[in-house]
This record gives C-alpha cells, structure tokens and sequence, in this order.
C-alpha cells in the first residue's frame, strides 16, 4: 500500500491525505462566496434598473439642457487631454533634440544617421543621373542642329 501512494502525483497524494470535513468545508465557503457575489450582483441589477427607471423621465424633462451641456464637457475634456499630450510629446522632443546638440546619444540616433546617409547616397545618384542625361541630350541637340 506504501508503494502505491508513491507513485501517486503529489497533487494526488496530498487529495488523499485530506480528511472528507475539509473537502466539505472548502464547498461550503465556495458555495457561500459565490452565493454572496451572486446576490450582490443581483441586487446591484435591480438597483440600476429602479435608477434608470426614476432618472429617465428627468433626462427627458432636462435633455435640452444637459444634452449641450454634454458636448460642450466632453469637447473641453477632449481639447485639455489633447493640449496636455500635445504639451508632453513637445517636451519629450525637445528634450530629445537637446540632448541630440549637445553629444549625448539619444535613442534613435543610429537610424536618424543611418536615413540622413541614405538619403544623401541618394540625392547625390539622382544629381549624377540628371547631370548624366542632361550633358547627353545637350550633345544629341548638338549633333541634330549641325
């Protein structure tokens, strides 16, 4: 009998080891929590259900008033979030490009130097491909008027 308890996953083992009052204790207390919760999310139902059912005659009575009123809030909360956000990401660059002038190695500087290079090895291939062209259509023009 050792033998089997053994090999036996320790989860098993200790399952086993339980006496039945403990299982019926830990069912109770579940039983009674979730029986609690249940409860206080009914009640919670009811009471937003009796709110809707006295507020919505005052929302209709107040609506030409409060629906403005409304907007006119959300649209003030949307220009101070949108201001205050504007207001970091402004610092936030700024402090970026001080730190950028004055040595210090920012993050992203590698790719900024890295696109700046590329760029360049490309403005300088266009000027050689235009210059390149141009001398060629002026000499074709040459050779045609002569």
């Amino acid at each position: 009998m050792a033998e089997h308890y053994q090999q036996l996953h320790p989860t098993q083992y200790h399952n086993q080891q339980q006496p039945r009052s403990h299982q019926v204790v830990k069912a109770a207390t579940a039983v009674t929590a979730g029986g609690s919760l249940l409860l206080l999310s009914g009640l919670t139902l009811a009471g937003t259900v009796i709110a809707l059912t006295i507020a919505t005659p005052l929302f209709v009575i107040f609506s030409p008033v409060l629906v403005p009123a409304v907007i006119t809030v959300a649209l003030l909360t949307t220009g101070f979030l949108a201001s205050g956000g504007f207001g970091v990401a402004a610092i936030t660059v700024l402090s970026w490009i001080y730190r950028f002038v004055t040595g210090k190695h920012p993050p992203g500087v590698d790719q900024l130097d890295y696109a700046r290079n590329k760029l360049a090895g490309k403005a300088r291939e266009m000027k050689d491909k235009v210059e390149h062209y141009g001398q060629q259509h002026t000499g074709t023009q040459q050779h045609q008027s002569s």
